[in-house]
């Protein structure tokens, strides 16, 4: 993962939506850091699409201070379209045009110089390894490759903020590896990422900072790491060969839990190294031999349905 600037890329407080009597944002704050990837999970229609659509200009909150790019979103919000770009949860490549027309138009709406706009395309069509169906429909895309294609198109313009919207939804893994590894090279070279997914190991690999959406309110926020620390269930499994192992070992941790026909002991923990290195160092001091030791730690599974009561799925959220 990157290392978070201390400067302030996008900055959000009060934010408040509603749909008639449905609050879809409750008060939401939402700090994201320069050159980082800020990752916003939540259950299916708990607004994450919403939170994008707003900070992006798409659509006005009901309540709320946004700054964007140093740029005060209700007061110039022109100024904060050029600074940002945006992929949906559905693709906005357009059918009818080649791979290289649709990027060609992005141009054209960036207002870039032709000859510099023809140049940027070819460099990302090359990047994107797109430049052999360059010509073609996007029709005959795989999905990687339209997803690939809906990047680039962002890419256009050079934005410094971009907004990806369950960027991966629908891709086999090989292509979501593919675009993990796209989004980790454009974050190394300064650009903020907001992304939404339901692909907790999505959010796992990718972002800085997470930051858990539901029932219109920001319920925990914080690195992977501390969001996983926020629930019990952490443990270090220790297998014996034979039950006198068990037993000695389970004089230095009483509170353990023992199996006497699997010759296990599992001795609750947080999953940290500290705490891995304070057990062996107990079962060093008390002279037990351990035959096998593993160390489970909450996943962020784990953590999502602690805090939402949902598990986490795949499906696609709705249009809010």
């Amino acid at each position: 993962m990157t290392t978070v600037p201390s400067g302030q890329a996008i900055g959000a407080r009060g934010l408040r939506k509603s749909y008639g009597d449905k609050k879809v944002l409750d008060g939401v704050d939402i700090t994201v850091a320069e050159g980082s990837i800020f990752s916003l999970l939540g259950p299916n229609g708990a607004g994450k699409t919403t939170a994008v659509q707003i900070l992006s200009t798409l659509i006005r909150a009901d309540a709320g201070e946004i700054r964007v790019a140093g740029h005060d979103l209700a007061r110039d919000p022109q100024a904060v379209r050029r600074a940002i770009g945006v992929t949906g949860q559905f693709s906005a490549v357009d059918s009818l045009l080649s791979g290289e027309e649709n990027m060609l138009l992005m141009s054209d709406l960036n207002h870039l110089p032709r000859r510099d706009g023809r140049r940027r395309v070819a460099a990302l069509l090359e990047r994107f390894e797109l430049a052999d169906a360059a010509k073609k429909s996007p029709v005959t895309y795989s999905g990687g490759m339209r997803r690939r294609l809906d990047l680039a198109m962002t890419l256009v313009g050079d934005p410094r903020i971009i907004f990806l919207d369950e960027p991966t939804t629908g891709l086999d893994p090989r292509s979501r590896r593919t675009m993990w590894e796209i989004i980790e090279e454009l974050v190394a070279a300064g650009t903020t990422i907001f992304l939404t997914t339901q692909y907790l190991e999505e959010a796992d690999r990718l972002a800085d900072r997470i930051a858990v959406l539901d029932g219109g309110r920001i319920v925990a926020e914080g690195s992977s790491d501390e969001l996983k620390r926020l629930i019990p269930g952490g443990h270090v499994r220790l297998t014996f060969a034979e039950l006198g192992g068990l037993d000695k070992a389970f004089t230095v941790f009483p509170g353990s839990s023992r199996d006497d026909e699997t010759l296990t002991l599992t001795v609750p923990g947080d999953g940290r190294v500290e705490t891995l290195r304070h057990v062996l160092a107990a079962l060093d001091a008390a002279a037990v031999t351990v035959d096998d030791l593993t160390v489970h730690r909450p996943d962020l599974d784990d953590v999502f349905f602690a805090l939402t009561g949902h598990s986490a799925t795949t499906d696609k959220e709705d249009s809010r």
